[in-house]
């Protein structure tokens, strides 16, 4: 009973960190990928079946597959990101945004997903290097031993 409820306990946290990492690819100041690679987590503790199909997503999947491979964002990938979310965040409190109060937190939220991405994301060590032991990543296969 108890294991029932802790799998459902995952997959309803990953949904909603799902939800969150959505959210994040367009909203400017949430980062996306610390969401799915939560998401990632959840469903691995919790469906293998949820799992294999979140990293076979065409659109979310390649956020997992890559931080995996690379063990962490590439310095390309870090600066991408932190360019993408101040040039939407700018956009956003310039053109959008008009109470100044909302400008505040949006521009501090850029400044944390700026710090996080910088400082606390592990950085790959190099473009396209392999995962672990330099064992390639594969999609479709759950390293869990357990239901």
């Amino acid at each position: 009973m108890r294991l029932i409820f802790l799998r459902s306990l995952y997959i309803f946290l990953g949904t909603v960190s799902l939800c969150l990492g959505i959210i994040g690819i367009v909203v400017p100041g949430l980062p996306a990928t610390p969401f799915l690679l939560l998401t990632a987590a959840l469903y691995l503790k919790s469906s293998k079946k949820l799992y294999n199909r979140f990293l076979n997503n065409k659109i979310l999947g390649p956020y997992i597959i890559d931080y995996k491979k690379n063990g962490g964002l590439t310095k390309q990938h870090k600066i991408w990101a932190v360019v993408l979310m101040w040039i939407m965040v700018t956009i956003s409190v310039t053109l959008f945004i008009a109470n100044y109060t909302i400008k505040g937190i949006v521009v501090l939220a850029a400044l944390i997903g700026t710090f996080v991405v910088t400082k606390i994301v592990p950085s790959a060590a190099k473009h396209g290097t392999e995962g672990e032991n330099n064992k390639p990543i594969k999609r479709n296969i759950c390293n869990r031993h357990h239901h």
